[in-house]
């Protein structure tokens, strides 16, 4: 199963360089997500996380949050094709313990994936697999 696979047809939340600290937490409240790829002439330039916002509140307190996410953000993005298995996805994501990947095909930003999304793709394909193993047994 791959990435492109995996994908769930849905718009995404993105922001820019240039945007507050401060605007992209109320996105990230807004759409209830964890982070977002932020974007630099429509490149993915890196990711903004939960995980930053507390980086720049533990560094520069409240006045983190007119900061430029630009200046804030995970960069460069790690980022993955969406030919590239799913498997790969996890493991790529455990051994560099993010929890994001924008999905970059041809350059552009045609996803986003988080390790909840692949884990419950996994476990959605693997009880499919053992429903279908039963039917078969039972067919039998």
């Amino acid at each position: 199963m791959t990435i492109g696979q995996a994908l769930q047809a849905r718009d995404v939340v993105t922001t820019t360089t240039d945007t507050s600290v401060g605007d992209v937490v109320a996105l990230l409240a807004r759409h209830r997500i964890g982070a977002v790829p932020v974007l630099a002439d429509g490149v993915v330039a890196g990711v903004f996380s939960e995980r930053d916002v507390i980086r720049c509140l533990a560094q520069d307190g409240t006045d983190a949050l007119s900061v430029a996410v630009g200046e804030r953000m995970s960069r460069p993005a790690i980022t993955i094709g969406p030919e590239q298995p799913v498997l790969g996805a996890l493991s790529l994501m455990t051994d560099r313990r993010i929890r994001h990947l924008p999905v970059i095909d041809g350059g552009r930003l045609v996803g986003f994936v988080s390790i909840g999304d692949l884990v419950k793709h996994r476990i959605d394909r693997i009880e499919a697999d053992a429903a279908a193993m039963r039917d078969y047994i039972q067919q039998a």
